[in-house]
């Protein structure tokens, strides 16, 4: 059974970084392409970035991209988001989640905050 723990997110300040993690226990997803979503108060979840099992090939949402780098670590079951520049749109619950394209394929997680302050 996949468990996706997020993690990493907090208070900041524009301008500020976060860097973002989400573990995966359970079983490895060396294969799998990983993706991260959003969702902001009152809205609905939105793709933010993803990448390939490799790691060769990544893709943003256009709101992000610039600003974000998705990475992983294969060995550790674990991907990353690192956020740099952030801005109080960014502020949403932030989770991590298998994909094909930018759609989602497994259950979610619990998110990790994220609240950026203007």
């Amino acid at each position: 059974q996949v468990q996706l723990v997020e993690s990493g997110g907090g208070l900041v300040q524009a301008g500020g970084s976060l860097k973002l993690s989400c573990a995966n226990s359970g079983r490895t997803f060396s294969n799998d392409a990983m993706g991260w979503f959003r969702q902001a108060p009152g809205k609905e979840r939105e793709f933010v970035a993803a990448i390939s099992w490799t790691g060769s090939i990544t893709r943003y949402a256009d709101s992000v991209k610039g600003r974000f780098t998705i990475s992983r670590d294969n060995a550790k079951n674990t991907v990353y988001l690192q956020m740099n520049s952030l801005k109080p749109d960014d502020t949403a619950v932030y989770y991590c989640n298998k994909v094909r394209g930018a759609d989602a394929l497994d259950a979610w997680g619990r998110g990790t905050l994220v609240t950026v302050s203007s």
